[in-house]
């Protein structure tokens, strides 16, 4: 690496440094801001239970879709040309 390439690299990195700092203080006002509203509003997010219904039901229809893939690759196998 050479002196032009170096400086550069320094000059990118003290940018990337000052850059940072700002998105993570956005980010972490974001988190706040969203955590704050789900306490004055417990009823806004999801239920347990309708994560748990719909989690089970994405389990159920990739088992069906298994299933499917199965028989029909069997079937398909037993063909004699």
């Amino acid at each position: 690496m050479n002196s032009k390439q170096f400086r550069h690299r320094v000059e990118f990195d003290s940018r990337l440094e000052t850059l940072m700092p700002s998105q993570w203080e956005t980010l972490w006002t974001v988190v706040r801001a969203r955590v704050e509203l789900l306490r004055r509003e417990p009823d806004a997010g999801y239920s347990t239970e309708t994560v748990l219904v719909t989690a089970l039901l994405v389990v159920a229809a990739i088992a069906v879709l298994a299933i499917i893939v199965a028989k029909v690759t069997s079937k398909a196998n037993s063909i004699d040309m």
